[in-house]
């Protein structure tokens, strides 16, 4: 069942903050989404699943791999694992428009040099996206990233969770590791390395 359905990408990401500091995500402004009941419906029903694949252990070693992946380098890395969509936007919202709502929500776009990075999990959509900032859009391939997210897709259909959050983690920190050197000016954790888990 999930060996068929997994499947992943990633999305370069410009971001704006207003004066009235409500911020804007461009894509979400310029992607249109196809409403769908089926969608909602189907998030509606989903019964979360969260913690039965990644209970507290994981998420500290989820952690842990934050903070191995974050090191020698100046990069954010923010993993979110999210059950379903709000019931409240599932219709008008899909997997890829979440990932750059909780981009901007979380704040992963307001690191000091434009170095965050979202990797988002949906167990209800069985879905992968990675987020990237500005910084690393103007740096990087989008090969780079789709391949780390079909790396992860392929080890999440072997039901390995957790390995497949933490290898991607590692995989991200390797490519930030290349674009941000770090600096004694530099070197404060501004995003959490705890996992966010959302139902």
């Amino acid at each position: 069942w999930w060996r068929q359905f997994w499947r992943g990408r990633s999305i370069g990401l410009m971001v704006t903050k207003t004066d009235t500091t409500q911020i804007i995500t461009q894509p979400k402004l310029d992607e249109h989404v196809q409403p769908s009941l089926k969608r909602w419906f189907k998030h509606f029903l989903y019964i979360s699943s969260t913690h039965r694949y990644f209970n507290k252990q994981d998420r500290m070693q989820i952690a842990n791999a934050v903070q191995q992946a974050e090191q020698g380098h100046v990069g954010e890395i923010q993993v979110v694992i999210e059950g379903h969509i709000p019931c409240s936007q599932a219709y008008h919202q899909n997997t890829r428009l979440r990932a750059q709502q909780l981009f901007a929500e979380l704040g992963v776009w307001d690191t000091e040099l434009n170095s965050g990075v979202l990797l988002y999990l949906n167990l209800c959509e069985r879905k992968v996206e990675i987020v990237i900032d500005r910084g690393l859009k103007n740096a990087t391939q989008t090969e780079t990233w789709n391949k780390i997210c079909q790396n992860i897709v392929v080890t999440l259909t072997q039901k390995e969770y957790l390995r497949a959050v933490t290898e991607g983690v590692n995989e991200i920190g390797q490519v930030l590791d290349q674009y941000y050197v770090e600096t004694d000016l530099h070197d404060q954790n501004e995003l959490p390395n705890e996992p966010i888990i959302l139902n």
